[in-house]
């Protein structure tokens, strides 16, 4: 690694429609709304640019800026900054439950869907927990 080398940050959308490529990955999408004058807000963004570098092409790690992104907040129904929310594909594994009343697949399976969220100040590690618990993987510590 040389000495110039641009560190990977949590990368920032513009429009809702940036999102779509993403989810056609199916890699886990850790969305951070924030707006400019928020100090919780700018405390996260330090730990999300971390976990961008840490988990790199695993998961993706991207920042709403809500006060320039079009329905964003309506969209994900954001009532305040910072808020996360974590989509992720739903499992495809059926409960005995459900499958004793004759149900062989769920119907979202596979689909991504908001899977965890939050507000306000957020752990590093509750956040790590969150991306390994839908399939992201570390690949720098």
């Amino acid at each position: 690694m040389g000495i110039f080398n641009k560190k990977q940050k949590a990368v920032k959308i513009h429009t809702l429609a940036e999102l779509e490529p993403m989810i056609e990955t199916g890699k886990p999408i850790l969305l951070d709304f924030f707006q400019i004058g928020c100090a919780p807000c700018q405390v996260m963004d330090g730990i999300m640019n971390e976990l961008a570098r840490e988990y790199g092409d695993s998961a993706h790690v991207v920042k709403v800026d809500v006060a320039k992104v079009a329905g964003a907040a309506q969209t994900f129904q954001v009532r305040s900054t910072p808020t996360f929310v974590l989509l992720s594909k739903a499992e495809a594994k059926v409960s005995k439950k459900a499958r004793k009343r004759g149900v062989t697949e769920k119907p979202n399976a596979g689909k991504m869907s908001a899977r965890w969220r939050t507000s306000g100040l957020v752990k590093k590690d509750q956040l790590q927990r969150m991306l390994e618990s839908n399939g992201a993987e570390r690949v720098s510590v």
